[in-house]
């Protein structure tokens, strides 16, 4: 996506705008636009395209491009717009762009806020770290109905409960800087030396739900339903402590290791430093991660 352009370029003037959104993956093949394919970055596009009644489609970045059903609470996304069209749209009151985003909208995907960004905003390359939680039901009859569609439900091999403390003594292992190759989908130039910051399991709702809270610099492609793939079987008993840590060290997609599914996993939380850092972090990233990291 250009940055946004100079006045005295001969271009129009335009203004890189930041979007706080939320939405339900279920019925999405995924954040990225695909041909034929209902898409939450198409979705996204085509609303501010004709809510600015742009003349050309307005395209938009985001901090972490989620697969099919997964969901996001916390996505950051940017886009380069016209600033005349702009002003005119929030000449109508500070709530007019969330307002009048949720009329063109579908109802499984919401914009909370719209704004300028700083000097050297970009929704990815600029972020220093996600956070992704894995929710999982353990109870033996299944899910609560109402969270089924975000909401893995796993048993283990005699139907008990997921065993915390061990998946959180498998997981140390991995938190660090590390080459994540085993848990990653390899991309032709792109590292998988990721940094994990967090990564912890604990009980929500009245120990109804398992929880798995993971922080990091950057994901691969299917690293983190690859992690919670490795863990489960830690939980429920079918593998030691010590298995997760092993695969990392193998480097390499272990055959047995399952990559869990989309269901429970959202994006809740994207950090970025503070606004005169934005453009060197941006550089880093890139210089880090490669042209077609994720």
């Amino acid at each position: 996506m250009r940055p946004a352009a100079d006045a005295h370029d001969g271009a129009e003037p335009r203004v890189r705008l930041r979007l706080d959104l939320a939405y339900d993956g279920s019925r999405f093949h995924g954040w990225a636009r695909q041909p034929g394919l209902r898409t939450v970055q198409g979705e996204l596009e085509a609303a501010l395209t004709v809510l600015l009644r742009a003349p050309e489609q307005v395209r938009i970045a985001c901090a972490g491009r989620t697969d099919a059903g997964v969901h996001a609470r916390g996505q950051v996304a940017h886009a380069d717009v016209p600033a005349g069209l702009w002003a005119a749209l929030e000449s109508r009151g500070a709530d007019a762009p969330v307002r009048r985003l949720a009329g063109v909208l579908p109802d499984d995907v919401r914009v909370r806020r719209v704004r300028p960004a700083p000097p050297g905003f970009d929704a990815r390359w600029s972020a220093s770290s996600r956070t992704y939680a894995y929710r999982v039901s353990d109870l033996p009859g299944g899910a609560d109905p109402l969270l089924r569609s975000h909401v893995l439900h796993h048993t283990g091999p005699r139907n008990g409960r997921l065993d915390v403390d061990a998946m959180n003594a498998a997981a140390a292992a991995l938190l660090g800087e590390h080459d994540f190759a085993a848990f990653c989908r390899r991309r032709e130039g792109a590292s998988t030396v990721r940094t994990l910051h967090e990564l912890r399991w604990e009980r929500e709702h009245d120990t109804a739900l398992a929880v798995m809270w993971i922080r990091a610099d950057a994901f691969c492609h299917s690293m983190v339903r690859a992690v919670v793939g490795a863990l489960l079987p830690v939980g429920d008993g079918r593998r030691p402590v010590a298995w997760p840590g092993q695969i990392l060290a193998g480097a390499r997609r272990e055959p047995d290791a399952d990559v869990a599914p989309p269901v429970g996993l959202c994006l809740e939380h994207v950090d970025y430093p503070p606004d005169d850092d934005l453009a060197e972090q941006a550089q880093r990233a890139r210089r880090f991660r490669g042209p077609d990291a994720g």
